[in-house]
């Protein structure tokens, strides 16, 4: 079935779509990556959207649904890496010069969001490509792009202001370029 454009103005639900991803995460730049994904999803549903339908409710509904689904992921992300930070600290045997600067970036790596560790995680330790990363954590590329940059931009802000540099220790690879 072929909807007409007035039909399906994804368009002009965008503002209520951006008010809602606002008061759910309380953050615009989180906001506009959860409209940017709940509108990918849209996309892919469009199919099941009924014609004559309220297209409003049934965006929100999903950004809602995609929210939803990304803090459960992210909760589950989390409890990852804390079991990883756990196992790594009982195998972390780092020489003593090293030890307060490796703690630093480990705090530092926590302290960032769920959602930039995750995308930093899979591209900087894992190595996975851009792409492959975007689709583990099933997000489009551009946003894991914004992501990475973000937490590439608060480690190496770090970086700066630290006291004990360590010049030789490379935190994060790359470039936001």
């Amino acid at each position: 079935m072929k909807l007409g454009k007035s039909a399906f103005d994804v368009l002009g639900q965008l503002g209520a779509l951006r008010r809602y991803a606002r008061s759910l995460t309380r953050d615009s730049a989180d906001a506009e990556d959860l409209v940017q994904d709940a509108l990918v999803r849209a996309y892919e549903r469009r199919a099941s959207f009924r014609h004559g339908g309220n297209l409003r409710a049934w965006l929100l509904s999903i950004l809602h649904n995609t929210f939803v689904d990304g803090k459960r992921s992210r909760r589950a992300e989390a409890i990852r890496i804390e079991r990883a930070g756990e196992l790594a600290d009982a195998f972390l045997d780092a020489p003593q010069e090293h030890s307060l600067r490796l703690t630093q970036l480990r705090e530092a790596f926590l302290g960032l969001s769920e959602e930039q560790r995750a995308a930093l995680h899979l591209v900087a330790i894992e190595g996975l490509s851009y792409q492959e990363a975007a689709e583990a954590l099933a997000i489009p590329l551009g946003t894991l792009m914004s992501r990475i940059g973000r937490a590439r931009a608060a480690l190496r802000e770090l970086e700066e202001t630290s006291p004990a540099r360590v010049r030789h220790l490379r935190v994060v690879r790359g470039s936001d370029e």
